[in-house]
C-alpha cells in the first residue's frame, strides 16, 4: 500500500490480522508505535469453546524465547553472577565434557551470539524424531542428562566465536547453564530475570488451561489440531508461552533503555555485544538484526521468530523509530512477511512524521 504509512496504527494492525487470517486458525497482532499500542486478533483461539483470540490469550513463541534467555545472561553478568565470556563448562555438572575446538571453549556469549559451533540440534535428536515421527513433542526426552551425555560426543562445526551457526542446542544449554547457577528452574529463572520487574505474569514455561488468558490450542499446516511442545531441559531455546500484552511490555522495555531500571543496564548490554554473520546482517545477544536498503528506509530491525509444532510468532522492533511489531499465530505457518511488513509501514509513518513541518 502505498499510503500506507498514513493509516492509523489500529487500522494497520487489524489489516495484517486479516492478510493472515484465510491460512491460520488465529492470529493476535500488536503495532506499537511510539507511547501508542494497536491490537486486532482474527479467527479463534482452537479450543472448544471457540472462541476469538485476544490481547491476553496464550501462545507458544518458540525460538523468541531464546531472546529472554539472553536477556536473563544480561542480567546476570550486570549483576556480577556470571561473566559474559565465562566457558560454559564452569556452571555445568563437574566432570561434564564441553567440546571445543582451536583451543577455544565454548562461552556464555557464544551460546547468546549463535557462535559457539554446536549443530542445529542435540546429538541423536534427528535420529530419534525419524524413527518416532509421531511424536507430538520432538524435544520432549531433551533431560539435561541426555543432553550433558550428548555434548561429550558432539563435534564443533567452527572454532568458537568464529562464525554464526544458529543452534537450539546452544540457546537450551545457555538456559539450563544460567537456571542451574542461580539455583532455580529455567522458568523460575525468566520469571525472576525479566518477567517479574515488567509485570509479565502470562509468560510462563507451561501454561495452566484453567488460568486468566487461556492458552490458544495449536495447529499443524494444514489446520489439524497439534500437540502441545514443552522442550523438557531445552526450554531456554523455545520453551515459553506469552501473550500480546506481555511481549508489549518486553518490546517497550527493548525501546526505552531507560525505562525500566532493574533491566537498562542489561538491555543496553545485549545490544552493545554484536557479531556480523554476513554484509547484511548481525547478531546481538539472543537477536538478530539488520538494516534496510536505503530504498526501504535504512531503517533498523531487531528482531526473532518462533515456530513450534502448532505455532508461529514474530516480534520485532527499532529503538530508532520507537516502533514495534508483535505477530502470534496458533497455526504452523510461518508470519514474517506480514510482521515485517507491519514493521517496515510502522517505520516509514514515524518517519514521515517526524520529517512534517512543524514536527517536534
Amino acid at each position: 500500500m502505498d499510503r500506507a504509512q498514513d493509516l492509523d496504527i489500529d487500522t494497520l494492525a487489524l489489516a495484517t490480522a486479516e492478510r493472515l487470517a484465510g491460512r491460520h486458525v488465529g492470529v493476535t497482532v500488536a503495532a506499537v508505535a511510539g507511547g501508542q499500542v494497536a491490537y486486532a486478533a482474527t479467527g479463534t483461539t482452537g479450543r472448544a469453546d471457540g472462541g476469538k483470540p485476544s490481547a491476553d490469550t496464550l501462545f507458544e513463541i518458540g525460538s523468541v524465547t531464546k531472546t529472554f534467555t539472553a536477556l536473563s545472561l544480561a542480567r546476570m553478568v550486570v549483576a556480577g553472577a556470571v561473566e559474559l565470556d565465562e566457558p560454559l563448562a564452569r556452571l555445568l555438572p563437574e566432570g561434564t565434557t564441553v567440546p571445543s575446538r582451536g583451543r577455544q571453549e565454548i562461552t556464555l556469549r557464544h551460546l547468546a551470539t549463535h557462535t559457539s559451533g554446536l549443530p542445529r540440534l542435540p546429538k541423536g535428536m534427528m535420529l530419534r524424531a525419524l524413527l518416532r515421527p509421531g511424536t507430538p513433542d520432538p524435544y520432549a526426552g531433551c533431560t539435561a542428562d541426555m543432553l550433558l551425555s550428548g555434548l561429550a560426543r558432539t563435534r564443533l562445526g567452527s572454532a568458537p566465536g568464529r562464525r554464526v551457526r544458529y543452534s537450539n542446542l546452544g540457546a537450551g544449554l545457555l538456559g539450563l547453564a544460567l537456571a542451574r547457577r542461580a539455583g532455580t528452574t529455567y522458568g523460575q529463572l525468566v520469571t525472576t530475570q525479566v518477567c517479574a520487574p515488567l509485570g509479565m505474569s502470562a509468560t510462563v514455561v507451561a501454561a495452566d488451561a484453567d488460568r486468566p488468558g487461556r492458552p490458544a490450542r495449536g495447529h499443524d499446516r494444514r489446520r489439524r489440531p497439534a500437540s502441545p511442545w514443552n522442550l523438557a531441559d531445552l526450554a531456554g531455546a523455545g520453551g515459553l508461552r506469552s501473550s500480546a500484552t506481555d511481549l508489549v511490555s518486553y518490546v517497550r522495555a527493548q525501546l526505552d533503555c531507560g525505562g525500566h531500571p532493574e533491566l537498562a543496564a542489561a538491555v543496553r548490554l545485549t545490544r552493545q555485544v554484536e557479531h556480523r554473520a554476513n554484509r547484511f546482517s548481525w547478531m546481538h545477544l539472543g537477536w538478530r538484526a539488520h538494516r534496510l536498503h536505503p530504498r526501504q528506509g535504512a531503517h533498523m530491525q531487531i528482531w526473532h521468530n518462533g515456530g513450534t509444532g502448532g505455532f508461529a510468532s514474530f516480534v520485532g522492533f527499532d529503538p530508532e523509530t520507537e516502533t514495534a511489531a508483535i505477530v502470534l499465530s496458533n497455526t504452523q505457518r510461518p508470519v514474517d512477511a506480514a510482521a515485517f511488513d507491519l514493521l517496515r509501514t510502522l517505520q516509514a509513518r514515524a518517519t514521515s512524521r517526524d520529517a512534517r513541518p512543524g514536527a517536534a
